[in-house]
């Protein structure tokens, strides 16, 4: 990474009047920069240089500079992207900055603009470098995985570790929220307590104040004796609470206090226990929306994503898919006793192409039904694998041969009057998004109100035609 009297600037911008002035402004400010005036050249060009900063147009003559944040972000040398635009709109700050820009610019104010974010990220650039160090020792036991999305979440996670807030992890069921609560109570002060986890989902109504709460003896039909409760139990250790939009909205009230005050009384009793517990839930579901629902507490909500940390689904990190399987055979091995199996490529083929619905926890039960049918064999095949995966593969093949066939007969039919229907609707669809970009001046909320199109829709013809 560079030091700040070395930082260096990709701009990646079609006007080149406005590109050129920029340089010069970032000249006089200290910094050194290179310029690309299309989206393609300026990802190759971050791809392979050490860039600090990307200052990053959005509508480019090649693609949607909003849709390629993600992808800088993750070139060699991490650059911080800042938007820049001559169209600014608010919906299209609010992309950026959830797909990690630093900030959102608009082109009239960014010569007087650009020296205060510039230096506060080149500030937050020398901040990373320590908190690297730090990061790298972070111990990951059972998390396996080097994409670029997966080890974000493990820096955050060594964040997390290093603090004492409450932290909310979200994501698919299978993605191993319940492994990133665990490796967060390993690697923090508390890591000598108690890792006490309630399921949510599986804690009966009309119990589930005795089970966090405890109660004291005679308090209802069947406590013939006292019981310290979980959150007793977790005292100087870690709570993680699986599931939490499960939780009983009765009981979140409660639940609630205990947060704000680490205080509670025991079902029937009236003195009051407390206990030193760190905070980490879990949930598969969008509690956002459960709070506008009124099936969540939007206050309770609040005290639980003091941190919060998103796991991506499977399908997003393909390229993991290898070293877990690699990971779960080693375990089946030293579990069983048996000498390694390896895998052939027809193995690894359909495992690495399917969409894995049910995410990491699918592809371990997946790689153990594979591992119990090769039993006496050393050599993994394809037929190994659960059938539904291998048929999704066949299915896969078939429509990839499907769309060969049409492109040949594309080529063998271009002398007819009639277009392929594909074919037609691209062109449709490209004359329609230019002749709206037109009527609306460029204005995106308008283009939606003129065509009842979704915002997401839009910005994804905006995208596909932005060449148009």
């Amino acid at each position: 990474m560079s030091t700040s009297s070395e930082t260096t600037i990709l701009i990646i911008d079609d006007d080149h009047l406005f590109a050129e002035t920029v340089a010069d402004r970032l000249t006089s400010l200290g910094y050194s920069s290179r310029i690309e005036h299309t989206l393609a050249s300026g990802l190759e060009t971050a791809a392979t240089g050490d860039y600090d900063i990307i200052l990053l147009d959005v509508y480019l003559p090649d693609g949607n500079g909003l849709e390629a944040i993600d992808q800088l972000r993750t070139v060699p040398s991490e650059p911080q992207v800042i938007i820049i635009t001559g169209q600014g709109h608010p919906d299209g700050a609010e992309l950026a900055i959830r797909h990690g820009a630093w900030c959102y610019l608009e082109k009239n104010s960014i010569v007087k603009e650009i020296a205060l974010p510039l230096a506060r990220a080149v500030q937050y650039r020398q901040a990373l470098v320590g908190q690297k160090i730090v990061l790298n020792t972070v111990e990951r036991d059972q998390l396996i995985g080097e994409s670029p999305q997966f080890v974000r979440c493990v820096h955050l996670l060594g964040k997390a570790a290093a603090a004492e807030a409450s932290v909310l992890i979200s994501g698919e069921s299978g993605t191993g929220k319940e492994a990133f609560a665990r490796a967060i109570h390993a690697n923090s002060r508390r890591r000598t307590g108690n890792f006490v986890v309630v399921d949510c989902t599986a804690l009966p109504e009309q119990l589930v104040e005795s089970v966090l709460f405890g109660h004291v003896k005679g308090a209802f039909t069947g406590a013939d004796r006292a019981n310290r409760g979980l959150i007793r139990h977790a005292d100087g250790g870690t709570l993680f609470l699986d599931e939490i939009g499960e939780l009983p909205l009765s009981i979140q009230k409660s639940f609630l206090r205990v947060l704000q005050e680490r205080t509670f009384c025991p079902v029937g009793s009236q003195e009051e226990c407390r206990s030193d517990f760190r905070l980490i839930c879990a949930t598969n579901r969008d509690l956002t929306a459960m709070t506008k629902q009124g099936l969540f507490r939007e206050d309770l909500l609040y005290r639980l994503r003091g941190l919060s940390l998103h796991l991506p689904p499977l399908r997003e990190r393909q390229g993991d898919v290898p070293l877990l399987v690699a990971h779960f055979l080693e375990r089946l091995v030293q579990r069983y006793g048996q000498e390694p199996k390896e895998c052939l490529p027809d193995f690894m083929d359909p495992l690495v192409s399917y969409s894995w619905p049910g995410n990491v926890r699918e592809l371990s039960q997946a790689i153990e039904s594979a591992f119990a049918q090769a039993v006496h064999s050393p050599l993994l095949f394809s037929q190994h694998l659960p059938v539904h995966i291998r048929t999704a593969h066949a299915r896969a093949g078939v429509r990839g041969r499907k769309e060969e066939l049409a492109t040949v007969s594309g080529i063998a039919d271009q002398d007819t009057s009639l277009p392929l229907w594909r074919d037609a609707k691209d062109a449709f669809e490209r004359d329609y998004t230019r002749r709206l970009l037109q009527q609306s001046s460029g204005n995106v909320m308008l283009a939606g109100r003129l065509s009842g199109l979704s915002r997401t829709r839009l910005y994804q013809l905006l995208h596909k035609y932005s060449q148009a």
